[in-house]
């Protein structure tokens, strides 16, 4: 099968080329290339920062490489120390393998593993470590390579000082090692991924070339950071997970919309499968009218679609709709109890008996003494006479009644004083 484009060449206009070791292009347009990208089981779920090395498979498959997604099953239970500032928490083999699982499953939503060509393979380096003996290990691979080499990498030169346990300094072995075992039983002769694994993946080829063969390469992609610089990771605050559990699709979706548009330029070249040229106009478009932030949606519907689904997508967009002030009682009424309290996270709330409402009360009363939303029974009428309430997204004069017929999932009133202040009634 005739190579379809050149992966290198796309992953540089798609700013995805950090450090790229000399061969590895030669290699790429050479021949049908098995490369591999680890990912550690220390959470139950990937998160956007591995997304970005999951797109890096996705592009590598593309281009008609085959993509091996290596489940640390084993690394896992040492902790990598590459851009940690302190040692990491050992999980009990049990989370580790119920992580595995998770991770496995999510990985499998995004590459072809049908494919007659280059299918795609999910492995698990827990598979060949398993059985073997430390006496082995110490023979075969700490053999290979010297303490001096192993202390000039950064992964270790930034935790020296401060202390780094044996353990996570064989980290850098095991993973070294993964690569010559899948160099000799998968023929990979490429691994990849984030620019803090440079280490690992020099050591992996440092290994190769000594035991095994002069053709191994690697390369690695920029990190994707937070907007304080620090990066994603599994064990780090503040993340966006792909996990609708953890990250729900609303918040998924809203974190897209909101990247500024330096970032949007950016991120829609990892996280889409747009074209280089299909990319350029919308940049070109979105730049005429930044403020119609052409960048941000586009982004936001392709990544929520690819992650989650269409049909969350939808949801998402509606709910933004209605927060922002285009959504109906309809739409509002269509929310699940959690998205809606996504969707309105953060707004000021108040409690009733939900007793009260059944003969219903007066909008008046119920915008003062029941709930607080104002001091004073006359502000509260002063701004119903202005038109400036709304009750679950309809507008209410003051001759109005609330009842339990307004309450949305059987708990919740939604009140709105103008365009943007939102307040939620829960009635238990």
């Amino acid at each position: 099968m005739e190579m379809k484009t050149n992966i290198v060449e796309e992953l540089r206009w798609r700013g995805m080329i950090h450090d790229i070791m000399p061969g590895t292009e030669e290699l790429l347009l050479k021949e049908s290339v098995t490369g591999y990208i680890g990912f550690d089981p220390t959470s139950d779920s990937l998160h956007i920062g591995s997304l970005a090395q999951i797109m890096l498979l996705t592009f590598f498959q593309r281009a008609g490489h085959k993509p091996i997604a290596l489940v640390g099953g084993a690394t896992g239970m040492i902790g990598d120390p590459s851009g940690k500032s302190e040692e990491r928490n050992l999980l009990r083999e049990d989370i580790i393998r119920y992580n595995e699982a998770c991770i496995k499953k999510q990985l499998e939503k995004f590459l072809d593993f049908s494919s007659s060509y280059n299918p795609a393979e999910v492995l698990n380096n827990y598979d060949w470590f398993q059985d073997m003996t430390l006496l082995r290990f110490l023979r075969e691979v700490g053999k290979s390579l010297t303490v001096n080499y192993m202390l000039a990498k950064d992964s270790v030169k930034g935790r020296i000082e401060g202390g780094m346990s044996f353990t996570e300094f064989n980290y850098q072995l095991m993973q070294a090692y993964d690569f010559l075992h899948l160099y000799n039983k998968k023929d990979c002769k490429l691994q990849m991924g984030g620019s803090d694994q440079w280490g690992n993946i020099t050591s992996g080829v440092e290994l190769i070339r000594k035991l095994s063969g002069p053709d191994a390469q690697g390369l690695t992609i920029p990190l994707v950071t937070k907007p304080d610089g620090s990066k994603f990771g599994k064990t780090e605050t503040g993340n966006v997970w792909l996990d609708a559990k953890k990250t729900s699709p609303y918040k998924f979706y809203q974190f897209w919309l909101n990247v500024s548009d330096e970032e949007a330029k950016k991120y829609i070249r990892i996280f889409t499968l747009r074209g280089k040229e299909e990319i350029q106009l919308m940049e070109a478009e979105h730049d005429k009218a930044p403020h119609l932030r052409i960048l941000q949606k586009e982004l936001s519907k392709d990544v929520t679609m690819m992650v989650h689904s269409e049909k969350d997508f939808q949801l998402a967009l509606e709910a933004s709709e209605i927060l922002f002030g285009k959504g109906t009682t309809e739409s509002l009424k269509k929310l699940s109890e959690d998205l809606f309290l996504s969707v309105f996270e953060g707004v000021p709330q108040s409690n009733m008996s939900k007793s009260e409402l059944q003969t219903g009360i007066g909008i008046i009363d119920f915008l003062s003494e029941k709930t607080g939303i104002f001091k004073s029974k006359g502000e509260a009428r002063r701004t119903l006479q202005g038109g400036g309430i709304s009750i679950n997204k309809n507008k209410v004069d003051e001759t109005a009644t609330v009842s339990s017929a307004d309450l949305l999932n059987g708990k919740y009133i939604l009140a709105q004083k103008g365009k943007k202040d939102y307040f939620i009634v829960t009635a238990e």
